[in-house]
């Protein structure tokens, strides 16, 4: 019983803390509700598969996959590209569907010729601290918006769901740090089940709307036609997965030294096998018609605070979401879910992730490199997430895509200063 309400939980996680990207896509492509409950669907359907699958054969960690931040900048940059590149939405969802595949493909092969093994040496503390700052300081400001229910830049701010979430983060923060272990232990669905219940109470929560007639509905293969070839989509595909593994890699990172500092466990090094998850994770969003999948560093707050690092529930959870997703009722509920509400949990959660990153600095050695390397990358990737990314739509679409994201260009800035920063000192010292 315990199993299955820890499984329970990481479902309602995993749902609640990926269901905006979906949400958010489909509305910039202009699909109507019952193709953005399918896009939904799939892109649910296989984040719970990608998180099995990262489980058995993968780097079996409890990570929970979640819509890769870079592919919905990718997304969101070809939406533009209609009408004057591609001639419908549908033709530009095809390209990015093939991208998925392209990208699968390279994740197994880089794997393979043993590409993976010399990055993870790139992944020091002082850069895990600088990527777990800057994923912090941008998403910092998505937790807080929604919070006070603002959308746009033009929206006033909401006095009553600002109250709804202040009392749902109260409660958070109480319930993570509860003396009574089944409280602590189960604090994010306990936050979540109250936070939904105050904004019903306030009358800022959704009804609930289901777009299927059907009781069952297994997600559709190839949406948007077959595999087609796009050299520009191609290209796009090889940088972003190069950029992806450094995002898997600094999450598998901060897991690790989780569970070695704060549970005592010994953890294998499977970065390798966590590549090839990743490649089949991507062939499956490519034939699902999804967004790509990676895996999530905020999951290791989500451990952190409810002391749940056995990969069983966390496999139950994935397994509840995939069968979850198959049935439009159970969708249309969690679809439901306030926006706010998620958002508060997953700030109170995100305060936790704060504490695991000043935990990877204090392991730094040289403590004076790690203050440089770490100031320049902070300062370049949260000084990018101030240039407006409109800015940026006249550039090629991968340059675009990466310099809007300061949490990756910060995180490469810091291994490349770095790096030369080491190679001098070891020069001075011959």
């Amino acid at each position: 019983m315990k199993q299955l309400a820890g499984g329970l939980q990481w479902a309602v996680f995993l749902i609640a803390s990926s269901i905006a990207a979906p949400i958010a896509i489909a509305h910039v492509f202009g699909m109507d509700a019952a193709e953005t409950a399918s896009f939904i669907q799939r892109t649910m359907f296989v984040l719970g598969t990608a998180c099995v699958v990262q489980a058995v054969i993968g780097h079996r960690l409890p990570i929970n996959e979640g819509p890769a931040g870079l592919w919905w900048g990718i997304f969101v940059v070809y939406v533009n590209m209609v009408g004057i590149l591609y001639a419908t939405a549908d033709d530009a969802l095809q390209a990015l569907q093939t991208g998925m595949i392209v990208s699968g493909v390279l994740f197994i092969l880089l794997a393979a010729f043993g590409f993976i093994s010399k990055m993870k040496r790139l992944f020091t503390p002082t850069v895990t601290f600088t990527y777990l700052m800057l994923l912090i300081f941008q998403l910092s400001g998505t937790f807080i918006k929604g919070m006070v229910g603002v959308e746009t830049s033009t929206d006033p701010i909401d006095g009553i769901v600002f109250i709804g979430s202040l009392l749902t983060v109260i409660v958070t923060f109480i319930t993570m740090y509860h003396k009574v272990t089944w409280v602590s232990k189960y604090s994010v669905l306990l936050s979540i089940g109250f936070g939904w219940i105050v904004f019903i109470l306030l009358g800022k929560a959704q009804s609930i709307h289901t777009t299927s007639n059907s009781i069952v509905r297994f997600p559709e293969v190839f949406v948007y036609g077959k595999p087609v070839w796009d050299s520009g989509v191609v290209v796009t595909a090889f940088f972003i997965t190069l950029l992806l593994i450094a995002n898997m890699m600094a999450s598998i990172r901060v897991m690790e030294n989780l569970l070695k500092h704060s549970f005592q466990k010994e953890v294998s090094d499977r970065t390798r096998e966590g590549s090839i998850a990743s490649g089949i994770n991507h062939l499956l969003a490519g034939v699902f018609s999804a967004i790509g999948p990676v895996p999530i560093s905020g999951s290791a707050g989500f451990v952190g605070t409810t002391r749940m690092a056995s990969l069983r529930p966390f496999i139950i959870g994935s397994l509840l979401v995939m069968i979850m997703t198959l049935f439009p009722a159970i969708m249309s509920f969690f679809a439901a879910l306030p926006a706010p509400v998620a958002y508060a949990v997953t700030f109170a959660i995100f305060a936790k992730m704060v504490e695991l990153a000043f935990a990877e600095m204090e392991m730094e050695n040289d403590k004076t490199i790690g203050y440089r390397v770490s100031a320049l990358g902070l300062m370049i990737g949260v000084g990018l997430m101030f240039v407006p990314t409109e800015s940026m739509m006249h550039l090629p679409a991968i340059l675009s895509a990466v310099l809007s994201n300061g949490l990756i260009i910060g995180t490469l800035v810091a291994i490349t200063v770095e790096q030369f920063l080491r190679a001098m000192k070891k020069r001075r010292s011959v």
